[in-house]
């Protein structure tokens, strides 16, 4: 009958990352068993195993397991099996043996110097060349097998919370920077715009050809110079990085989401940018535009 382990609960962290690593090792008589798990960021779950022949008929099992536990991610696992004791019931597996030959052949091959033939003795200490002869797996070691699978992958969420922890410490720090830049942009707001309006007046004044209404026209420089106004971005772009924050404290590894606010910000960004009409503000922007490309390369290690 097969069982479930259950998977104990996390600290309700708000941000998990998709990098993760775990290791775990446990001995049995004649054998110590090294599991290795590395997690790496990913649209969906791409699981890869390395097992040793005697636990590949539980790879399924296994893979279920970790996809349980993980949920996301390019995940690699890696079981590697060693024997310690003194049984002399052993057989070469002339498979692994050919294979590794054929590797080694080609790799001597590329070499100009220090070429050599004694490849004998390299592959009889590696995996899977020298095994028990038909060896077959008891319940009692796979149950430890998948403990050892269990805590490495418990290291691995561990890993994860404390990159998640690490992810929202650099996500503050940087809409933070974007709110100070926004308050930069203050000091020039007024000079831009009576800049604009007597850059416009004077193109006007040259054209002495020209006749126009001065009423119609001041009624023209203020429709333009409104247009030009930033007032309403400046205050959406305020609460979309403070809704970005509250999203960040108070919902659970909403990467998403996240990254839905984080279009807005960057519309709101780039809309100051057209408006803008003056180099100081345009550095600034910039600065702002620089902040936002690493929160969104941030976000794609979000589970």
């Amino acid at each position: 009958m097969q069982r479930l382990l259950l998977l104990p609960e996390k600290k309700n962290t708000m941000i998990l990352s998709m990098t993760g690593f775990g290791k775990q090792e446990t001995e049995l008589p004649g054998k110590k068993i090294t599991i290795e798990l590395r997690s790496l960021n990913s649209k969906q779950l791409d699981i890869n195993t390395r097992l040793p022949s005697l636990y590949r008929e539980k790879e399924l099992e296994l893979r279920g397991l970790i996809g349980r536990a993980l949920k996301r991610g390019k995940i690699d696992l890696s079981v590697h099996l060693e024997y310690t004791g003194e049984e002399t019931n052993y057989i070469i597996n002339k498979d692994a043996a050919s294979d590794y030959y054929r590797h080694l052949i080609e790799i001597d091959a590329g070499l100009e110097k220090n070429k050599t033939t004694d490849f004998l003795s390299v592959i009889m200490r590696l995996p899977d060349v020298i095994r028990p002869e038909k060896e077959e797996l008891d319940e009692e070691e796979w149950m430890t097998v998948e403990n050892a699978v269990k805590k490495a992958t418990d290291n691995v969420i561990d890993f994860r919370i404390r990159e998640g922890d690490s992810l929202i410490s650099d996500f503050r720090k940087r809409i933070k920077i974007i709110l100070e830049n926004l308050e930069k942009i203050e000091p020039f707001e007024e000079k831009r715009i009576e800049n604009i309006r007597v850059k416009l007046l004077n193109q006007l004044k040259e054209a002495d050809e020209l006749n126009f209404d001065e009423n119609r026209l001041e009624q023209e420089l203020i429709y333009y110079l409104e247009k030009l106004d930033i007032t309403e971005e400046k205050l959406r772009l305020r609460k979309h990085c403070e809704h970005f924050n509250e999203v960040l404290e108070n919902e659970k590894s909403q990467g998403k989401k996240l990254g839905f606010i984080v279009q807005e910000i960057g519309r709101e960004i780039n809309t100051l940018g057209s408006k803008a009409n003056h180099a100081e503000i345009q550095r600034i922007i910039v600065g702002m535009k620089d902040e936002l490309e690493k929160i969104k390369e941030q976000l794609m290690n979000i589970l």
